[in-house]
């Protein structure tokens, strides 16, 4: 049964387990009952709450790995990232939250957006800034929830030239994201080209440089990342798919 459970039986689940056991008396809560995840109980004053089974604190704890190792597997292959965009003499941050303009004319607002990783040109010059966002997708749950979200998928496209997807190996096929982002898939500890990412034009506004400014980018912890700045001999740092 566990593995039939969706998310929102799990997050109920666990709320329930933080509870005080009150019941919503809802389809989901007939269903974690149903299960023998849940269990009614009757006090002295006849009330009745809930408490979660042993059956049910298994779940909740083979969640609770199942969601460490994806946090793990998420924040190696950011990493990895991160560490390429520095190799290619990039300056990076990680874990910002940016305001991005979205929409236009009477459509027209703000949007926040988180992306995984962000980088530009380590240059003096602005036009050569070409700001790119990577967005990381570890589990295929996430990135069709991700893709079900265009208002995201704007701002990204809004503060970045450039916006890739980078997907674990076997989550998704390249042509199931929008064609305005690439994809990159991580195969073996290396991060392929399965499509390229569209270019464009993007100029950076005051409001996202005063975030940069806030924000500390990622330490360097190659001390030649700079040297392919200018070297026509540096490729590219992603390898292409065959």
């Amino acid at each position: 049964m566990a593995a039939e459970l969706s998310t929102v039986h799990r997050r109920r689940l666990r709320a329930m387990w933080r509870s005080a056991g009150w019941p919503c008396q809802d389809m989901v809560e007939l269903d974690l009952l149903a299960a023998g995840l849940l269990q009614r109980v009757r006090d002295d004053a006849g009330r009745e709450t809930l408490r979660v089974t042993d059956a049910g604190v298994a779940v909740l704890a083979q969640t609770l790995q199942r969601n460490r190792a994806a946090r793990n597997a998420h924040e190696e292959l950011v990493e990895c990232v991160a560490r390429a965009m520095q190799r290619a003499g990039r300056i990076v941050w990680r874990g910002l939250s940016l305001r991005a303009p979205v929409g236009e004319g009477e459509d027209a607002g703000w949007a926040m957006a988180m992306p995984d990783v962000y980088s530009i040109r380590h240059t003096t010059v602005e036009a050569y800034l070409e700001p790119v966002v990577h967005e990381v997708k570890v589990r295929r749950g996430d990135l069709l929830s991700d893709l079900r979200n265009p208002g995201k998928r704007a701002a990204y496209l809004a503060l970045g030239g450039e916006c890739w997807y980078v997907l674990r190996q076997g989550i998704a096929e390249p042509d199931e994201v929008p064609a305005e982002c690439g994809v990159l898939v991580a195969v073996d500890g290396a991060l392929q080209v399965a499509r390229p990412a569209p270019k464009r034009p993007v100029r950076m506004g005051f409001g996202l440089w005063m975030a940069l400014a806030r924000a500390a980018p990622m330490d360097n912890a190659d001390d030649d990342a700079q040297a392919a700045l200018g070297d026509p001999q540096a490729g590219p740092p992603f390898a292409a798919t065959s």
